[in-house]
């Protein structure tokens, strides 16, 4: 049996904007799990089409109970293939991706289209569809529920990390991260907190004077 995946997504760009952006998403703060990338193929065919190949390293942290069933010495990373065909005149990129090792234990298999978005022809739109199958006898069902629920985590991955290098393309402030947002809340609070600090002195010390001055009429 097979999990499968359907979603749809929005990057309010153009598409014009999206695709030189697709070429240029690694390396992003939402893609750590992205090792490395490497175009090994590229041609543009007779009727303008650009077909590209990319070999990607990503890592490939198994689950707790899986550790247990494999080897210490089995591979952490995962090699993924992937086609694309751009085709300009129709405003369209089409892209498969599946992975080449670990097969036996799970595959992915992917398939994106972008296209311009038929409400705001400034937007694009993403439809992805996605089928996770495992070969291993007896725990199949659980190594694709794994798969499924990291596919979509690494889907909202995916997509921030778009958001943002189209951001530093188009020249505007990219969306902060979590981590970024919650070091800024830090600081903040920090300031807030010293300024309600002084402010307590502040008001103390008045007092202390005010008290001071209120004795000094009773002598």
């Amino acid at each position: 049996m097979v999990k499968y995946f359907l979603g749809q997504s929005v990057l309010r760009s153009s598409w014009d904007q999206v695709f030189p952006a697709f070429w240029q998403q690694y390396p992003n703060p939402y893609s750590k799990h992205v090792l490395t990338e490497d175009i090994v193929h590229r041609e543009v065919t007779s009727d303008q089409k650009l077909l590209s190949r990319r070999l990607l390293t990503k890592t490939n942290r198994m689950p707790r109970w899986a550790e247990r069933l494999f080897p210490a010495n089995v591979a952490h990373s995962v090699y993924i293939l992937e086609d694309s065909i751009v085709d300009p005149q129709n405003q369209t990129m089409t892209t498969f991706t599946w992975n080449i090792n670990h097969a036996r234990l799970m595959m992915v298999e992917e398939r994106c289209v972008y296209r311009v978005n038929s409400d705001n022809s400034g937007w694009t739109e993403i439809r992805r569809e996605a089928w996770v199958s495992s070969s291993l006898f007896g725990v199949s069902r659980a190594v694709q529920e794994f798969g499924l629920a990291r596919f979509k985590s690494n889907v909202t991955k995916t997509m921030k990390g778009f958001e943002y290098i189209l951001a530093k393309l188009q020249g505007e402030a990219p969306p902060k991260t979590l981590v970024e947002t919650a070091k800024e809340a830090k600081e903040k609070a920090k300031e807030t907190a010293l300024a309600a600090t002084e402010k307590a002195k502040d008001l103390a010390s008045k007092a202390a004077t005010k008290k001071q001055q209120q004795q000094q009429q009773f002598v």
